[in-house]
C-alpha cells in the first residue's frame, strides 16, 4: 500500500471511530502531539478553537462524541498531496441532549507525520451548530 492508500485508511478509521462514538479510537489515530482545530469564532462558538496531544484531545473529542452523533457520513471528495489530506463529507449531525439532527458538509484538512494525524483543521457550519445547542 502507497502513503496516499496509507493517509486515506488512517483518516478512514478516524471517520470510524468519530461516527462511531468510539473517543479512544479517534485518538489513537493522531500523532502524541496531534493538534485538532475547529475553525469558527470561538465568542460565538465556545467549542472552536485549538486542542493538542493526546489527553486534550481525549477529553475534547469525549465531550464532543457525548453532545454531537454524526451519522451516514458520505465522503464527497479526497485530496492528497504529499504529507496533506483534503476531505469533503456530508453527514448528519445529532445533538444528543435534544435529538436535534441536521444535514451539513464539513471540509477537514489534514497533515501526517510518521504515519499519523499530525494535524486536524475543521471547517463546519458553526452556526448551524450554535443554532442546535441554544
Amino acid at each position: 500500500m502507497g502513503q496516499r492508500e496509507e493517509m486515506l485508511a488512517v483518516v478512514r478509521s478516524a471517520y470510524a471511530a468519530r461516527d462511531g462514538g468510539n473517543t479512544e479510537g479517534l485518538v489513537t489515530a493522531f500523532h502524541p502531539q496531534g493538534l485538532f482545530t475547529l475553525m469558527g469564532d470561538k465568542s460565538a462558538l465556545e467549542l472552536t478553537g485549538s486542542m493538542q496531544g493526546h489527553p486534550t484531545l481525549r477529553g475534547a473529542f469525549g465531550k464532543l462524541i457525548e453532545a454531537f452523533g454524526f451519522e451516514g457520513r458520505e465522503i464527497l471528495a479526497e485530496l492528497v498531496d504529499g504529507d496533506r489530506v483534503a476531505v469533503h463529507s456530508r453527514v448528519v449531525v445529532r445533538h444528543r441532549p435534544t435529538g436535534q439532527a441536521s444535514s451539513t458538509e464539513i471540509l477537514d484538512l489534514f497533515r501526517f507525520q510518521d504515519g499519523k494525524i499530525a494535524e486536524l483543521i475543521e471547517f463546519a457550519d458553526t452556526a448551524q451548530i450554535k443554532a442546535m445547542i441554544a
